[in-house]
């Protein structure tokens, strides 16, 4: 394989929890790549430049060469089938079943709970800012997200023993209300301190949270 040539395009703040995923992945994978910023403020994915890149003209967009590719869920799943183990770390879990259950959690998180993602916006997580009590529907999704990570974590500190991509996506959505205060249960609060310590994530919140 010759030396490849990624560039992982980002939202200028470093604060899209999807971008954050990929960039977990690269970093886990200990392959090299440069980060190109799009200001989403200035609407800058809208334009042709990036239009032309970007399927979906948002973020991330990971371009390997003249091949493009949108979506952090299909970006991770493209880098563990390129850069595969053991000659890389694993960032999906070998067993079948539980590699399928990531996916899953994956989905899940980027398809539902849309009230978290509505009231604890990642500028709590990245910028440490602050918001008011969960209305009625955002403290129904807590509690519907809070129930589903007990129980596919168990005794855990990772959903599959060892450590997935998965675990990263996981943690930044509890993050969400963890970080703002909001009460969660002693085995999750473990559980998103175990996770932020990863050698990736401080990565990813070092360009989210400069010096």
């Amino acid at each position: 394989m010759s030396d490849p040539k990624l560039t992982l395009y980002s939202d200028a703040n470093y604060y899209s929890p999807y971008v954050m995923s990929a960039f977990v992945a690269l970093t886990e994978k200990g392959i090299p790549f440069e980060i190109e910023t799009v200001d989403l403020a200035q609407a800058e994915n809208l334009q042709e430049n990036y239009s032309a890149i970007s399927t979906t003209r948002r973020v991330p967009t990971l371009s390997n060469g003249s091949f493009q590719l949108s979506e952090s869920s299909a970006i991770d799943e493209y880098i563990e089938e390129l850069f595969p183990a053991p000659t890389f770390s694993a960032i999906y879990p070998e067993n079948p079943e539980d590699r399928a259950k990531a996916r899953e959690v994956q989905a899940w998180l980027r398809s539902d709970l849309m009230p978290i993602r509505a009231e604890r916006s990642t500028e709590i997580v990245f910028a440490g800012q602050k918001r008011p009590a969960l209305t009625e529907a955002g403290q129904a999704a807590a509690e519907k997200l809070i129930a589903a990570a007990i129980r596919l974590l168990g005794d855990r500190n990772n959903l599959f023993g060892e450590w997935s991509i998965a675990d990263t996506d996981l943690a930044l959505m509890l993050n969400r209300l963890y970080l703002n205060g909001d009460t969660l249960p002693e085995k999750l609060v473990e559980y998103v301190q175990h996770q932020w310590q990863r050698d990736s994530v401080k990565e990813w919140l070092a360009l989210s949270k400069p010096e």
